[in-house]
Protein backbone atom coordinates (compact mmCIF):
# COMPACT_ATOMS: atom_id res chain seq x y z
CA UNK A 1 0.00 0.00 0.00
CA UNK A 2 2.87 2.37 0.63
CA UNK A 3 4.11 2.16 -2.93
CA UNK A 4 0.58 2.46 -4.31
CA UNK A 5 -0.04 5.56 -2.21
CA UNK A 6 3.04 7.42 -3.43
CA UNK A 7 2.54 6.30 -7.05
CA UNK A 8 -1.11 7.39 -7.06
CA UNK A 9 -0.23 10.63 -5.27
CA UNK A 10 2.35 11.47 -7.93
CA UNK A 11 -0.06 10.53 -10.70
CA UNK A 12 -2.71 12.79 -9.19
CA UNK A 13 -0.30 15.73 -9.03
CA UNK A 14 0.49 15.33 -12.74
CA UNK A 15 -2.95 14.67 -14.24
CA UNK A 16 -5.41 15.79 -11.53
CA UNK A 17 -6.90 14.05 -8.52
CA UNK A 18 -9.96 12.45 -10.06
CA UNK A 19 -8.15 11.79 -13.33
CA UNK A 20 -5.35 10.06 -11.44
CA UNK A 21 -7.82 7.89 -9.56
CA UNK A 22 -9.57 7.09 -12.86
CA UNK A 23 -6.31 6.05 -14.54
CA UNK A 24 -5.38 3.93 -11.54
CA UNK A 25 -8.72 2.10 -11.68
CA UNK A 26 -8.62 1.83 -15.48
CA UNK A 27 -5.24 0.11 -15.45
CA UNK A 28 -6.31 -2.08 -12.53
CA UNK A 29 -9.52 -2.99 -14.37
CA UNK A 30 -7.55 -3.96 -17.46
CA UNK A 31 -5.26 -6.17 -15.37
CA UNK A 32 -8.25 -7.81 -13.67
CA UNK A 33 -9.96 -8.33 -17.03
CA UNK A 34 -7.05 -10.44 -18.24
CA UNK A 35 -6.83 -12.30 -14.93
CA UNK A 36 -10.52 -13.19 -15.15
CA UNK A 37 -10.16 -14.11 -18.82
CA UNK A 38 -7.17 -16.41 -18.40
CA UNK A 39 -7.21 -17.51 -14.76
CA UNK A 40 -10.76 -16.94 -13.51
CA UNK A 41 -12.55 -19.95 -12.08
CA UNK A 42 -15.75 -18.32 -10.78
CA UNK A 43 -18.84 -17.01 -12.52
CA UNK A 44 -19.39 -13.29 -12.99
CA UNK A 45 -23.04 -14.07 -13.68
CA UNK A 46 -23.45 -15.03 -10.02
CA UNK A 47 -23.27 -11.33 -9.07
CA UNK A 48 -27.07 -11.20 -9.24
CA UNK A 49 -27.23 -13.64 -6.32
CA UNK A 50 -25.10 -11.70 -3.83
CA UNK A 51 -26.47 -9.14 -1.36
CA UNK A 52 -26.46 -5.73 -3.05
CA UNK A 53 -24.24 -4.13 -0.39
CA UNK A 54 -21.45 -6.49 -1.47
CA UNK A 55 -21.43 -4.78 -4.86
CA UNK A 56 -20.39 -1.45 -3.32
CA UNK A 57 -16.75 -2.51 -2.94
CA UNK A 58 -15.76 -0.78 -6.17
CA UNK A 59 -17.32 2.49 -5.02
CA UNK A 60 -15.55 2.24 -1.68
CA UNK A 61 -12.29 1.46 -3.48
CA UNK A 62 -12.72 4.46 -5.79
CA UNK A 63 -13.40 6.71 -2.81
CA UNK A 64 -10.29 5.37 -1.07
CA UNK A 65 -8.06 5.97 -4.10
CA UNK A 66 -9.37 9.53 -4.59
CA UNK A 67 -8.82 10.34 -0.91
CA UNK A 68 -5.30 8.90 -0.97
CA UNK A 69 -4.44 10.84 -4.14
CA UNK A 70 -5.58 14.01 -2.33
CA UNK A 71 -4.08 13.31 1.09
CA UNK A 72 -0.67 11.71 0.43
CA UNK A 73 0.89 14.82 -1.18
CA UNK A 74 -0.26 16.89 1.82
CA UNK A 75 0.65 14.67 4.80
CA UNK A 76 3.02 12.05 3.36
CA UNK A 77 2.72 8.33 2.78
CA UNK A 78 3.46 7.21 6.35
CA UNK A 79 0.92 9.51 8.01
CA UNK A 80 -1.76 8.67 5.46
CA UNK A 81 -1.19 4.94 5.85
CA UNK A 82 -1.16 5.15 9.64
CA UNK A 83 -4.56 6.85 9.50
CA UNK A 84 -5.85 4.24 7.05
CA UNK A 85 -4.63 1.31 9.13
CA UNK A 86 -6.02 2.66 12.40
CA UNK A 87 -9.28 3.57 10.65
CA UNK A 88 -9.53 0.05 9.26
CA UNK A 89 -8.84 -1.43 12.70
CA UNK A 90 -11.46 0.81 14.33
CA UNK A 91 -14.07 -0.10 11.71
CA UNK A 92 -13.09 -3.76 11.88
CA UNK A 93 -13.50 -3.70 15.65
CA UNK A 94 -17.01 -2.26 15.33
CA UNK A 95 -17.94 -4.79 12.65
CA UNK A 96 -16.62 -7.62 14.84
CA UNK A 97 -18.23 -6.32 18.02
CA UNK A 98 -21.71 -6.05 16.51
CA UNK A 99 -21.38 -8.89 13.98
CA UNK A 100 -22.25 -6.50 11.16
CA UNK A 101 -22.73 -7.57 7.53
CA UNK A 102 -23.45 -11.14 8.56
CA UNK A 103 -20.11 -11.64 10.28
CA UNK A 104 -19.49 -13.57 13.46
CA UNK A 105 -19.45 -11.51 16.68
CA UNK A 106 -16.11 -10.93 18.41
CA UNK A 107 -16.88 -8.57 21.32
CA UNK A 108 -14.66 -5.56 21.92
CA UNK A 109 -13.08 -5.98 25.35
CA UNK A 110 -10.94 -3.68 27.49
CA UNK A 111 -7.63 -4.98 26.10
CA UNK A 112 -8.70 -4.34 22.49
CA UNK A 113 -10.10 -0.93 23.41
CA UNK A 114 -6.82 0.08 25.07
CA UNK A 115 -4.86 -1.11 22.02
CA UNK A 116 -7.04 1.06 19.74
CA UNK A 117 -6.51 4.11 21.97
CA UNK A 118 -2.74 3.50 21.95
CA UNK A 119 -2.79 3.37 18.15
CA UNK A 120 -4.69 6.67 17.99
CA UNK A 121 -2.07 8.11 20.33
CA UNK A 122 0.68 6.79 18.06
CA UNK A 123 -0.77 8.71 15.12
CA UNK A 124 -0.82 11.86 17.24
CA UNK A 125 2.78 11.40 18.41
CA UNK A 126 3.98 10.51 14.91
CA UNK A 127 2.51 13.72 13.50
CA UNK A 128 3.57 16.10 16.31
CA UNK A 129 5.67 19.01 15.14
Amino acid sequence: MGIQAVVNGGLGRKVGTIEGAFLSFLIGTAALFFLVLFAGKGSLLAFSEVPKFQLTGGLLGAFFVVVMVLVVPKVGVASALMAVIVGQLLMGSLIDHFGLFGGQRFPLDMQKSIALVVMLGAIYVFNMK
